[in-house]
């Protein structure tokens, strides 16, 4: 048989990278004389850079940048001639600052338009950027402050940077936005589809995860409203009620404003974004079976994550598919059951999520080296 091993990662354990390279090193265990080949996947968020990296023809280049507190940082990017790939996870994620350390309200996105500033003063004319696993709510100001843009208070000073400074906002002055921008086709890889407010928006969805409490959720939610009307009356649009507005602290809705700005601008779930980039359907053709699997197959599952992408394309293209979870509930395997996957829990015993985060690859391969030796049944 041929495989298509293409998982996301097992966030907060394992790389995209590492679980693809375990489910076809267990797989092999038990079916030797199968073909295997790895397409690592992410969906736009942490992990992008080295699933994108994985297929081969990128060259990984450092930028100075900062983290989401401002500290200096060395980033990173993908390029292949004119194009770029961006991940803010690089220098604006969650996992960039420990959790004792986050502070929701200052946190800034200004290290991520650092790294696309880079990009494209190296010559980046097309240019992914992927959002996902920030540590901000700033409403990607602090991107657009890479850019040129300028936030200014009523005194015409500058604000601090960070989501809870956004209600001292008075006008936003976007003339020193760089013309080489009129070059740059922008795509946005994300699989979000939040509001920038209210009860589903940036805020209320996800801010208490990157260490904001009930009262600071509420400032935050304000803040970004307030920051919104400034920035629809500079740009003469809406953009708080934009499907995805509300990504990565905001950061979709900040760009939708310089939108116009670009040669091209789309936003786009991250899955179909890092598939095209990684040469998903080419290999697909060749395969008899599909291997997928991600850190937790549950009712999220059915909103677009990875595996449900991947199988999808599965499906269409007539493939079995295989996912790989390791938590699993009744809603996951029913999301997938629909597409005819066969999800495979990767959990052994009762384990608590710290342990199995800790247990590394083994438990994967054993459960792809199981799966396999059912499919050797079924054949037989």
């Amino acid at each position: 048989m041929r495989l298509l091993v293409a998982p996301d990662s097992f966030k907060g354990s394992l790389t995209s990278v590492e679980v693809a390279r375990a489910l076809a090193e267990g797989w092999s265990r038990g079916r030797p004389d199968d073909t295997v080949r790895l397409s690592p996947l992410a969906d736009g968020g942490e992990g992008t850079l080295d699933a994108v990296a994985a297929a081969g023809g990128w060259s990984r280049l450092p930028a100075a940048a900062r983290d989401p507190r401002g500290e200096p940082l060395d980033g990173r990017f993908l390029r292949q001639d004119d194009r770029a790939v961006v991940e803010m996870a690089t220098a604006s994620g969650l996992s960039r600052v420990p959790a004792e350390r986050r502070d929701a309200m200052a946190a800034s996105t200004f290290g991520t338009g650092l790294i696309l500033a880079a990009a494209i003063g190296l010559g980046a004319r097309r240019i992914v950027l992927g959002l996902g696993g920030s540590a901000t709510t700033d409403g990607g100001s602090g991107l657009l402050r890479a850019l040129g843009v300028r936030f200014l208070d009523a005194s015409g000073g500058e604000l601090p940077m960070g989501g809870g400074a956004l209600d001292r906002l008075a006008r936003v002055d976007l003339s020193g936005l760089a013309p080489i921008l009129s070059e740059v086709a922008l795509v946005i890889a994300s699989d979000v589809t939040n509001p920038l407010l209210g009860e589903l928006g940036a805020a209320e969805t996800y801010g208490p995860q990157k260490g904001a409490d009930p009262s600071q959720v509420a400032r935050l939610d304000a803040n970004l409203a307030h920051y919104a009307e400034v920035l629809e009356a500079e740009v003469g649009r809406s953009l708080r009620d934009v499907p995805g507005a509300g990504a990565a602290g905001g950061t979709t809705a900040g760009l939708l404003a310089i939108a116009d700005r670009f040669a091209s601008f789309e936003v786009r779930p991250g899955v179909e974004v890092v598939m095209e980039l990684t040469g998903f359907d080419e290999a697909l053709v060749d395969a008899d079976l599909v291997l997928t699997g991600e850190g937790r197959v549950d009712r999220q599952t059915a909103f677009g994550k990875t595996a449900l992408g991947v199988a999808r394309r599965a499906a269409d293209a007539g493939r079995p598919c295989i996912c790989f979870g390791g938590g699993v509930t009744e809603e996951g395997i029913a999301a997938l059951a629909s597409l005819g996957v066969v999800v495979v829990p990767v959990t052994e015993a009762p384990i608590s999520v710290e342990a199995q985060m800790a247990a590394g690859v083994g438990p994967l391969e054993r459960a792809a080296e199981r799966a396999s030796r059912l499919v050797t049944i079924g054949r037989g």
